[in-house]
């Protein structure tokens, strides 16, 4: 259930008195008090979950003169309307959703009216946020608070009613806050293990959020905050020793000093800057009662002459004490103060020259000398006539860096100064036709630290060391063909930045593509020579080199490249021999023209037709030059209709049109010949219809296979080769040997070649000889064979220690020999292989071997088989 709350109204009673003759007061309401439910709608409470339509409150009053009266409601203009009043009865309903949450003013004028008088009374509502009170919230407080103590109480109200009128707080921390505040007092605190440090952060700035309760809107909670800022001042405390400014601390006696004379002063002040202490100072230890000092300034004084000092080196014990409101001594600081009793030093260094003192050397010399060169036409001379530690002094050389370098850079009394060079790059006449130093002498122990100054002027001379140099590594060039010879191309620019004839460039070009171009030799204008004339169609790219060189022959490079430029300098062209073609119906035939520019859109041609016989029945691609019949024309009949005749050939007038500027045109009479398709179909049928108006298309086609099918042949007779060559065997015809059965030897193995009756027969076929064929095989009346058998193995060969190496090498057959690797036929085998060839017919005629010669070839074949471990080959 939530809670009513009030709608606070201001009433606005406006009592006008008006004259017309007599007198006449004006209406007015009843005031009947803050808890009633009629009056003049003053101090008007109302519950924000009221139902919509209710009856709220009425208004109620009379007039003075007893006339009636009606009552009315305005509201600002556009702001909502939440209530509604009957004229005559006063009832006041509400016709809007009311929410306490939402922040709104509403404002209300209930009016009274007679018959002449009338009576207003405003009423404004206003939904409110936490508010802050006693603002800006500036707190102070000691560094030495205790962590946990309270600083500060923020305090907000919130003049809603119920759980919205409830304030809570927290902080907008960040990760380093020393902070924290109790959400429902609003007591800000340190935090526990958190201190405040005056000399690490003098102010600290927390954000505190007020938060009301908040409440439920059509079903949302809704909570309204307020946020301000507390700024904390950190208050300085006494809790941080003396400090001394400007340790460690060094004082000198000379030997002209007196009595009284100031050696030294320290300065010491007190760590709380922010309400500091004043200090004292004194003497704790090793003075020995010959140095004094003053307890407010600080001052150490001497109190003897330096003749009486009894050590050359003190070491003074200074203490700083913080004097307290009453005169106490509180927190201090000791520090070490010392003293060395030296000579006078009343000499600085000085530099000589060759003809006395002197502090201004110059030299002239030529730039880039080279590195670790002595710069001998400098004399210079340091001295000091100061003695022992007086006299010793720093040379050092100020100017542009780790150019020159001095030697020696420690001197005791005097020395002769060198000067050498470190960086020759550095010494560059274009960058510098000077360079100036100083050199520095200045004393090292010395508490004066004396010194002198000498400055260094070198001159410098100009030498040839630079290359011209082009303004880019190439440069790109465009001119239109047919231009006139003398044409200006491109400029080129090199500069040198030597000085004199050093600096004069000179402009050449050489290279395969620079025959047609010349360069003015100082300008570096590169033009046309006079006869050339440049034709994009015939070359429309030049690159050739530029060369800038200097008196003395240093040079750079640079490439030229120059695009010559189409013009649309030519017309399309036919090609009068394919003006002449046949049209198969439904298929397109094609003319083409050519534009010999280089560029598009020079030579991008166009095609169109001009005039037709008859008209009307093509069309063309203005693209392809394809020219096609209309779609209605399908079969000859519709075109003999047209023509009427049996003569189908027609003409067509077709225009050719490239894309320059100008534009050129041409036109030619196509003659074409209409057909109907052929009844040949496939795809060689197709190629050749399209092949048809080409012919050496068709003659390249076929001349292509035949250079393939050739190349085939020879790759696969190469590889034949190549294989035989390998292995050693060539073989004219198909062989076979074969050795005869022994019968010591139990071989299972048949010769599917020989007769079964004679097992002990060589049988060798020659192909080039005019012999009968004994291939028993090709006779039809050869009994079927028996099924093979698998052979066993063979016995371990024989050996024959009479078989020379010439037997070995080779083993005769019928029609040639089967040579070995290493070994080449003799003259004998050739020999026995001439016999052999000899004694062929009587073999074959003969059933039996009875020869001497047969049984010799009988056993070179053995002994070669039993040799290869293999009783059969097939080659």
């Amino acid at each position: 259930m939530k809670s009513p709350h009030s709608l606070r109204l201001s009433l606005l009673l406006l009592l006008p008195h008006i004259h017309l003759g007599q007198s006449d007061f004006a209406p007015y309401f009843y005031d009947n008090g803050p808890s009633s439910t009629s009056g003049n709608m003053a101090l008007f409470s109302i519950a924000e979950d009221t139902p919509v339509g209710a009856q709220v409150y009425t208004l109620n009053g009379t007039d003075p003169e007893g006339d009636s009266v009606r009552y009315g409601l305005t509201f600002e203009k556009g702001s909502k309307e939440y209530f509604r009043v009957e004229p005559k009865s006063g009832r006041v309903t509400l016709i809007s959703e009311l929410d306490r949450e939402v922040s709104y003013i509403c404002s209300t004028a209930a009016g009274i009216y007679s018959g002449r008088e009338r009576t207003s009374v405003r009423h404004r509502r206003e939904r409110r946020k936490p508010e802050f009170l006693n603002l800006p919230f500036i707190v102070s407080v000691p560094e030495d608070t205790e962590a946990g103590s309270s600083i500060f109480k923020v305090q907000a109200v919130d003049k809603d009613l119920g759980s919205g009128g409830s304030v809570t707080y927290f902080l907008q921390t960040t990760p380093n806050t020393k902070f924290t505040i109790d959400g429902h007092s609003g007591v800000l605190r340190i935090k526990p293990g958190e201190y405040l440090d005056y000399e690490t952060s003098k102010t600290h700035f927390v954000t505190v959020v007020a938060k009301d309760g908040g409440g439920k809107y059509n079903g949302k909670h809704q909570v309204m905050t307020s946020s301000a800022t507390i700024t904390i001042n950190v208050l300085d405390a006494q809790d941080s020793p003396p400090t001394f400014v400007g340790t460690p601390y060094f004082g000198y006696v000379y030997e002209v000093s007196v009595p009284g004379s100031e050696i030294f002063t320290v300065y010491a002040k007190d760590g709380d800057q922010g309400n500091p202490n004043p200090i004292q100072y004194s003497i704790v230890n090793g003075s020995d009662g010959s140095f004094s000092i003053n307890s407010s300034s600080g001052c150490i004084t001497l109190t003897t002459y330096p003749i009486q000092l009894k050590n050359e080196l003190y070491e003074l014990q200074v203490k700083a004490s913080e004097v307290g409101p009453e005169n106490q001594l509180l927190d201090y600081t000791i520090t070490m103060v010392t003293i060395r009793v030296v000579d006078l030093n009343n000499h600085p260094p000085t530099f000589y020259g060759e003809n006395g003192p002197q502090n201004k050397f110059e030299l002239t010399m030529y730039e880039h000398p080279p590195e670790g060169e002595i710069l001998r036409g400098l004399k210079i001379t340091v001295n000091d006539s100061d003695q022992g530690a007086n006299a010793k002094f720093r040379l050092r050389l100020v100017g542009p860096g780790r150019v020159l370098r001095v030697v020696p850079q420690t001197v005791l009394n005097e020395a002769q100064v060198t000067i050498i060079v470190e960086n020759s790059t550095a010494i560059d006449y274009e960058k510098y036709t000077f360079l100036s130093f100083k050199l520095l002498a200045v004393e090292i122990d010395t508490p004066e630290r004396f010194s002198a100054t000498a400055d260094i002027i070198i001159h410098l001379l100009d030498t040839n060391d630079n290359t011209p140099k082009f303004s880019t590594d190439f440069y790109i060039a465009r001119i239109p063909e047919n231009s006139p010879g003398g044409s200006n191309v491109v400029s080129v620019t090199a500069t040198d930045p030597d000085s004199g004839l050093w600096g004069d460039v000179k402009y050449s070009i050489y290279g395969s593509g620079a025959d047609l171009f010349l360069i003015h030799p100082t300008s570096g204008i590169i033009y046309t020579q006079p006869w050339a004339t440049l034709d994009a169609e015939v070359k429309s790219k030049y690159n050739f080199y530029v060369k800038a060189e200097d008196t003395e022959g240093k040079y750079s490079l640079a490439e030229v490249f120059v695009t010559v430029l189409d013009l649309n300098d030519h017309p399309p062209e036919f090609d009068e021999n394919f003006l002449e073609k046949t049209m198969i119906i439904g298929a397109p035939v094609k003319v083409e023209a050519v534009d010999d520019d280089a560029e598009e859109p020079n030579n991008v041609i166009e095609y169109s037709i001009m005039k037709a016989d008859p008209e009307n029945v093509f069309d063309i691609n203005t693209s392809t030059g394809e020219i096609k019949l209309k779609p209605f024309i399908k079969s000859m009949e519709i075109v003999q209709n047209i023509t009427r005749q049996k003569d189908c050939k027609w003409s067509v007038v077709v225009q050719a049109r490239d894309r320059g500027s100008p534009s050129f045109t041409t036109t030619a009479v196509v003659k074409i010949d209409i057909t109907e398709a052929n009844p040949l179909s496939g795809p060689m049928a197709a190629f050749l219809m399209q092949s048809r108006d080409n012919p050496l298309k068709a003659l390249g086609m076929v001349a292509g296979v035949i250079s393939v099918m050739v190349m085939v042949t020879v790759l696969i007779s190469t590889a034949i080769y190549m294989r035989n060559t390998k292995s050693n065997r060539i073989a004219p015809a198909r062989r076979i040997i074969r050795r005869r059965r022994r019968e010591q030897q139990q071989w299972n193995f048949k010769t599917p070649f020989s007769q079964p009756d004679s097992p002990d027969k060589v049988v060798a076929d020659d192909v080039e000889s005019n012999a009968p064929n004994r291939n028993k095989n090709n006779n039809s009346s050869w009994p079927k064979p028996p099924p093979p058998t698998a052979p066993v193995l063979p016995p371990p060969p024989l050996v024959n220690p009479r078989v020379t190496e010439r037997q070995r090498a080779a083993v005769p057959t019928i029609s040639g020999s089967l040579t070995s690797r290493s070994c080449s036929r003799t003259s004998s085998q050739k020999s026995l292989t001439s016999k052999d060839t000899e004694d062929r017919p009587s073999q074959s005629k003969e059933g039996n071997v009875s020869s001497a010669l047969v049984s010799e070839l009988k056993k070179k074949l053995e002994q070669k088989i039993i040799e290869a471990n293999q009783g059969y080959y097939y080659y």
